[in-house]
């Protein structure tokens, strides 16, 4: 076998290789900073609840979910260590005075972005009662036939399914 044939699978062989350590390393990572915690740090677990640590055990820890309020979790189900700094102000909303803003400061919400307070406001609910087109149509006397009503009859999309019928085969 030559060189040229055997090359793609070094090259194969070798991204292996790297893509596991890349992966033991970070593997690695996350269990020294479980072993760091200690009991008064904040952490956030696996499932984005933020918690203080009262007792860290081999394979388990206790968190203060709430002021008096206790749970029992597994190492592994920590995500992040927070500094104080960080958990105060996610959890207790602190703001430090230190921070100064550059710049435009961003809005919670788009109102900012339309720069028209007084735009109309567009109702997307779903009405009630029946359109105002269809009142008009019905209000007609029978006497007189009209094309409009087969006009609306055929612009309105009929569905095909009855009440209580799934489209399930």
């Amino acid at each position: 076998m030559s060189l040229v044939t055997l090359l793609p699978f070094i090259v194969l062989i070798g991204a292996m290789f790297l893509m596991t350590r890349s992966a033991k390393k970070k593997q690695q990572a996350a269990v020294q900073m479980r072993n760091e915690m200690q009991p008064g740090t904040g952490v956030r677990t696996i499932g984005g609840m933020y918690a203080t640590v009262k007792e860290v055990h081999d394979d388990t820890v206790l968190l203060e979910v709430a002021p008096a309020v206790h749970a029992v979790y597994a190492k592994n189900s920590i995500g992040a260590v927070l500094t104080d700094a960080e958990y105060n102000r996610i959890v207790h909303g602190d703001e430090e005075e230190d921070i100064e803003v550059d710049g435009a400061v961003v809005p919670d919400d788009a109102s900012s972005l339309t720069g028209d307070d007084d735009a109309a406001k567009i109702d997307l609910g779903k009405k009630d009662g029946p359109d105002d087109a269809d009142t008009a149509a019905d209000v007609k006397t029978d006497a007189e036939p009209t094309t409009v009503d087969a006009d609306a009859a055929k612009a309105e999309p009929k569905d095909a399914k009855a009440d209580g019928e799934s489209g399930a085969k």
